[in-house]
């Protein structure tokens, strides 16, 4: 069973900096290179940007695993929707039904956050990623093409799930 401890200090943020050093260079270089890697994880996955997301509204939450720190997510309300940023788990840790884990996790934040439905983006070229969001009831709503500075862009699929606040939510 997982556990979601949420992030509340410089050392949860310097912690989940360093599991999205390594996730995101293990996962996405191959994606989508080295350089777009090396600029989001500095701009969007330091402590300091995790700080500033914390206090626009963003929480944070580590994955933890038999004490062991696997990965982390991250969700923000917003005016019809819970917004998944980000859900990474370590390689060596995939398969274990930690994803599933976390999406029940983030179905439960929506029922407390009174949402009706679950909002992220995936990058076009993730294709396991896309398929097991698919597998857990995500569809996609549709392309969207995001500039994020220094010549990159994120190239994405927004993915809408719908939840029944009315059933099958942990209380």
């Amino acid at each position: 069973m997982v556990e979601f401890c949420k992030a509340e200090n410089a050392t949860d943020y310097l912690l989940i900096e360093a599991l999205a050093d390594t996730i995101w260079r293990e996962h996405y270089i191959p994606i989508v290179g080295k350089a777009q890697i090396d600029y989001m994880l500095d701009k969007f996955q330091s402590a300091e940007a995790i700080a500033q997301q914390v206090e626009n509204g963003f929480h944070y939450y580590t994955m933890v695993w038999k004490t062991q720190a696997v990965g982390y997510l991250a969700i923000r309300e917003e005016q019809d929707a819970l917004f998944l940023s980000k859900i990474y788990i370590q390689k060596s840790f995939r398969g274990q039904s930690i994803g599933k884990q976390a999406i029940h996790f983030v179905e439960v934040m929506a029922h407390k956050f009174d949402r009706d439905k679950i909002r992220l983006t995936v990058n076009i070229n993730n294709s396991k990623a896309i398929k097991a969001y698919e597998k857990m009831g995500f569809k996609i709503l549709r392309p969207l093409v995001a500039d994020i500075g220094q010549g990159f862009v994120m190239d994405d699929y927004e993915m809408i799930k719908r939840v029944d606040r009315g059933k099958g939510f942990m209380q």
